[in-house]
């Protein structure tokens, strides 16, 4: 079959592999995994050593050095303390434990060499966001715990491939003479390499050595430069060179790194598929169903003994409840990054010679297709047995940080509704923080804002920012999200002389907030003439037409129920549904 198809194939089955977790709210982990057997070893459409032949290690090797930085690009150093000593123990003290609990276990039942069953227990102490964040949006637990596992995800990431490197950098080394030294060389050569590419690549950005156009580019360059002349200086150096450089970057003083990060988002999103794709094709299904009881047995130990025992003592006198501590320690799968890694030190260790090697990419890729399906299958159940999910998504992402969005976002504050403002312009979202709301800074639409921006507990839209590309963009990503019937945008005057064929063309894409003859202009202008927002309770004597009476200059924003539950004064509101409800208005 020719090559050039199968390459284009193997783009088209990973970007739907992605739409299709996209589309079913699960991990995208799973449908890449099961894609690639399916078309490798079951079908033998795609047997990437026959296809790539000598350029299969080196194209892997690549793909792995680009995950390492970027991972590594994410972990700023601050962060680790920033998120509570219950995240900052799970990612220390935590990892620790289940490192040593899995190479127990794996040595124990498969009679592993030592360092083949550490490696696999640095492997597989990773969860990730990627799994993480789909999980917890589907089952809602408690804000809490939400933020735990979370704010876990995202900085063990890196931390894990660190450690995972480290321990594959003594392995190699361990087998030659002078084997402290070799190690020792490598790490130094590494330290050097990175530290020295880090001053280089952050000086030529901050200085302006490089346009703007070309400094996305430069680095990816950079980083594959670097990876390959550090394994031309010492052999096996490369990948933990562009850990330390991602490390370096990442705490560099005002380095631009969410910009290096967004290009690296459009390059993940179609490179790195293409690779998992490729690694689970080679997977030898024998091996994995050959890993028998033993393989159920370590899968066990790895949700039932190693998560719990890591998540117990990293929570000692948190105040965390027995229910939220068992709800923590049931949810850890496990992610691309460990898959990944673990099919490129397979292949660099057949030359080893040490006991177990051949089973490393079989028993990982077991650990994520089990801890994914059964704890993402369970965890709703879970949730609702220990009580700890949220009854509903009743929270608000708010689009935009002018005067408008923020006098909607505290007065969603102060009515105990959940709110997240999220805009790419600093100064305004630095105001937004400075006003005690919960902000995301950068592109909501970005890949970025698929892990970092917390949507636990969110269920409506408002697109309120100045900016109505942006708005648009917002409403049509996260219409799947939320539901149509829960994506609200702000009107702006000028759209009111729309052609009817516009506005029926808009009225498709969004339902406008608040009723028709309001606009973002008529807001500001209220806020302007220190209008305020004013509470009423509706009742069957005092209706909503009453108040509207009584009140022509108001704006109805929203309406509160006794459950908290919020309701959007939108066209499609029906008065008689305010009986009995709180009506949140602006007014003078």
């Amino acid at each position: 079959m020719d090559i050039a198809f199968q390459f284009s194939a193997l783009l088209a089955l990973g970007m739907g592999a992605q739409w299709l977790a996209w589309y079913l709210k699960q991990p995208s982990v799973l449908f890449l995994l099961f894609t690639g057997i399916i078309i490798g070893p079951v079908m033998g459409w795609f047997q990437p050593d026959a296809v790539m032949g000598n350029m299969l290690f080196p194209c892997i090797s690549m793909g792995v050095a680009i995950i390492l930085f970027e991972g590594a690009l994410t972990l700023q150093f601050h962060e680790i303390s920033q998120h509570g000593r219950v995240v900052q123990n799970l990612v220390t003290l935590g990892a620790l434990i289940t490192i040593i609990v899995l190479s127990l276990a794996a040595y124990w039942l498969f009679k592993l060499d030592l360092r083949v069953a550490v490696l696999f227990g640095a492997l597989v102490c990773v969860t990730g966001p990627t799994v993480i964040a789909p999980m917890l949006r589907s089952v809602r637990p408690r804000t809490q715990i939400a933020n735990i596992l979370r704010w876990e995800g995202i900085i063990i990431d890196p931390i894990g491939a660190i450690a995972v490197v480290l321990v594959y950098e003594y392995i190699v080394s361990n087998g030659h003479e002078n084997s402290l030294l070799l190690f020792s060389k490598i790490v130094l050569v590494a330290i050097i390499c990175g530290g020295v590419g880090a001053v280089f690549l952050a000086n030529a950005i901050k200085r302006y050595w490089l346009p703007e156009y070309m400094r996305n580019v430069v680095t990816f360059a950079f980083v594959l430069t670097l990876f390959s002349l550090s394994n031309y200086l010492e052999s096996q150096s490369g990948l933990l060179t562009v850990t330390i450089l991602g490390l370096a970057l990442a705490n560099w003083p005002q380095f631009p790194r969410q910009s290096i990060l967004a290009f690296n988002e459009s390059l993940t999103l179609l490179f790195i598929p293409t690779l998992f794709i490729i690694l689970a094709a080679r997977m030898d299904v024998a091996a994995l169903l050959g890993l028998g009881w033993r393989g159920l047995a370590l899968l066990c130990i790895a949700m039932c003994v190693a998560r719990p025992l890591a998540v117990w003592f990293s929570s000692i006198n948190s105040g965390l409840s027995v229910q939220e501590k068992l709800m923590i320690s049931w949810i850890g799968p496990r992610g691309i990054v460990a898959a990944s890694i673990a099919s490129l030190f397979a292949l660099r260790l057949q030359n080893q010679h040490l006991a177990g090697t051949e089973l490393l990419a079989p028993m990982v890729f077991l650990i994520i297709i089990g801890t994914v399906l059964i704890q993402g299958l369970g965890a709703k159940t879970i949730a609702s047995l220990l009580k700890v999910r949220e009854p509903g998504n009743n929270g608000v992402l708010i689009v935009g940080s002018n005067e408008v969005a923020l006098m909607l976002a505290n007065t969603l504050k102060q009515l105990n509704i959940d709110v997240l403002v999220a805009d790419y312009h600093y100064v305004q979202i630095a105001r937004a923080r400075m006003q005690g709301l919960r902000t995301y800074f950068g592109n909501p639409v970005s890949e970025n804002a698929q892990t970092q921006l917390d949507l636990i507990g969110i269920g409506h839209l408002f697109a309120v920012s100045r900016d109505k590309e942006l708005n648009t963009l917002c409403e049509l990503q996260f219409r799947h999200e939320f539901g149509e019937q829960n994506i609200y945008r702000i009107r702006f005057a000028e759209e009111q002389d729309l052609t009817s064929r516009a506005q029926k063309q808009h009225q498709y894409i969004f339902r406008q907030l608040f009723e028709k003859d309001v606009t973002f202009s008529r807001l500001e202008n209220m806020l302007n003439k220190q209008a305020r927002i004013r509470i009423t309770n509706i009742t069957a004597t005092y209706d909503y037409q009453h108040y509207c009476h009584d009140h022509p200059q108001a704006i109805p924003l929203f309406l509160q129920d006794k459950n908290n539950t919020l309701s959007i004064i939108s066209t499609e509101f029906q008065p008689a549904t305010a009986i009995g409800k709180r009506l949140i208005a602006l007014d003078y």
